[in-house]
This record gives C-alpha cells, sequence and structure tokens, in this order.
C-alpha cells in the first residue's frame, strides 16, 4: 500500500537514502530536516507515517514524539544512535510505535515501515481492531459480536490497547488511561488487571486475541 511518509532526518545523505527507499515502494516522501517545524509538515501534509530522528537541530525527537502523539494517533518509527535500553523505553513510552538504532540497514527499516502500515489500515476491506466493538455509553466490548464481561477498569484498558493494535504500550502510559483521577497505582495492580483481561478474551474461544507482554517495555492487543 502506497502511503505519505514524512522523513524527519538532519543527515542529508540518510534522509536521501530513506527517501528512495520509500519511493521505490512507491511512497510519496517528504523529509525535513529541522526538529521545529516536523510537528507543522506532519499535520499539514498530512503524513501517514513518520520516520523521525532523535537528534534534531532545534526541538529533539523526543520532543516532536511527546507533540506528535499528544495531537495525533500518527504512526511514528523512530531513528537513534542512542543504544541504551533506557533512551528505547523512553521513546516507546513517549508514544513511539517502533524504533530503529543506527547504524541501520535500509531494508530493515522499509520492513518495519510495511508492518507499522499494515498495523495501521490492515488488509483491503478489514482493520486489525475491526473484530473489536466498544457501547461507551454502557462499556460494553464486544469481540467478533461476544460481548465481554469487563471491569470499567478492564475496559478502558482494552479500548487504549484496540486503538493502536500491535504497537508496544508502556504501564505508565495504560495507568493513565485507565483511572482517570490519576491516582497512584502499583505495577503489580496493572499486571493484575491485564491478565484478567487476557483471560476473558480467551474465555471467548478465540486463539489469536490476548494482551502480550514485551519484557521491560510494556503491553500490546494481538488480534
Amino acid at each position: 500500500m502506497s502511503a505519505r511518509v514524512l522523513v524527519v532526518e538532519d543527515e542529508a545523505k540518510i534522509a536521501a537514502l530513506l527517501r528512495d527507499y520509500l519511493q521505490a515502494e512507491h511512497h510519496e516522501v517528504r523529509c525535513c530536516s529541522d526538529g521545529d517545524l516536523a510537528v507543522v509538515q506532519a499535520l499539514d501534509w498530512p503524513a501517514d507515517l513518520v520516520l523521525l530522528d532523535v537528534n534534531l537541530p532545534g526541538r529533539d525527537g523526543y520532543a516532536i514524539c511527546r507533540e506528535l502523539r499528544s495531537r495525533s494517533e500518527l504512526p511514528i518509527l523512530m531513528l537513534t544512535a542512542r543504544v541504551e535500553e533506557i533512551d528505547r523505553i523512553l521513546g516507546l513510552e513517549l508514544g513511539a510505535d517502533d524504533y530503529v538504532c543506527k547504524p541501520f540497514s535500509p531494508r530493515e527499516v522499509m520492513a518495519r515501515v510495511r508492518a507499522l502500515l499494515r498495523r495501521v489500515h490492515g488488509p483491503a476491506g478489514h482493520t486489525p481492531s475491526g473484530r473489536l466493538r466498544f457501547d461507551d455509553v454502557r462499556h460494553e466490548a464486544l469481540l467478533d459480536g461476544q460481548a465481554l464481561a469487563l471491569t470499567p477498569v478492564e475496559y478502558r484498558l482494552l479500548h487504549t490497547l484496540a486503538a493502536r493494535p500491535g504497537s508496544v504500550l508502556s504501564r505508565a502510559r495504560l495507568i493513565d488511561h485507565a483511572y482517570a483521577d490519576h491516582r497512584v497505582v502499583s505495577e503489580r495492580t496493572m499486571d493484575s488487571h491485564l491478565k484478567n483481561l487476557r483471560r476473558k478474551l480467551q474465555a471467548t474461544g478465540d486463539t489469536e486475541a490476548t494482551v502480550e507482554g514485551v519484557y521491560g517495555v510494556g503491553y500490546r492487543l494481538k488480534l
């Protein structure tokens, strides 16, 4: 599938390389080298996906990612030379969908781009989250038409995960969405809610639907 991809990268050779590979897969590409202009370009164009370098002149990639995520569910693939685990986790907690460490293989980047676009758009006529239906008035969720007996917290957790199927969301982000009053909640409590949610999904008899933990990062919904 073709898409509009914004490459936010200040190294001209890397930006050109990514542009060439993306265009070879029939994507429409724009490049931006200034962090201060990235958010405006991503939203005003508008882009379908952003490749976002962390180290940029002006605003860095983390600040851009935070603002983009506060205003849009636009998929974000971060490009970083920072290989420490804490740097990767920070990007994911700010809302990035995936990351690639420099130096990278352009083919790996293209594979991740394809995966992100599949998560968002799915195969023709189907979206990954299309099997789920939510009634926010009744706080009722249905999987393939079958009602799930969820608590209010479980309902909000499933709603949050389903909004970005396949993407890994940190515990901190899930807690923020599950508790509107911003109470202090332990990770153990959150893990317990997610375990119960996983059990209720599996109780439908569906062998594919589950909440999957990603060690050291967070959780994602698989359908």
